[in-house]
């Protein structure tokens, strides 16, 4: 089973689900054993393949660190905060979170797109 580690320990996803906005990206950061580390990419492939089915679902994709690191990072755009939560509490999904290894930790985090003037637009 992944552990879950917050990103941002004032407001984590838990909290986090009961916001409504929308697009959101959904940031998750995993690390793992270097041994692990096909076993995690196996169950994070079969977890986004869930996901993809779900409404609301627009994008991901997975990172690896550069280098030697055992670091990986994905992002995934959801229409919204209650699409995200729906696919998320969902009882399939949730059972699905046991095949990741037991070294897995993963921090998840939503945000939403802002503007910056002359730089990027919401």
């Amino acid at each position: 089973m992944v552990d879950f580690k917050p990103l941002d320990e004032n407001f984590p996803i838990a909290k986090q689900l009961g916001v409504e906005a929308g697009p959101v990206v959904l940031v998750n950061i995993f690390t793992v054993d270097a041994e692990d580390q096909d076993a995690l990419v196996a169950a994070w492939q079969d977890d986004a393949l869930f996901m993809k089915k779900q409404p609301g679902y627009i994008s991901t994709q997975l990172h690896k660190a550069v280098g030697a690191s055992s670091m990986y990072f994905n992002y995934a755009i959801w229409e919204s905060v209650s699409h995200f939560r729906s696919a998320f509490s969902d009882p399939e999904f949730q059972k699905a979170l046991s095949h990741y290894p037991s070294s897995a930790v993963t921090a998840p985090h939503l945000f939403e797109k802002i503007a910056v003037g002359d730089c990027c637009t919401a």
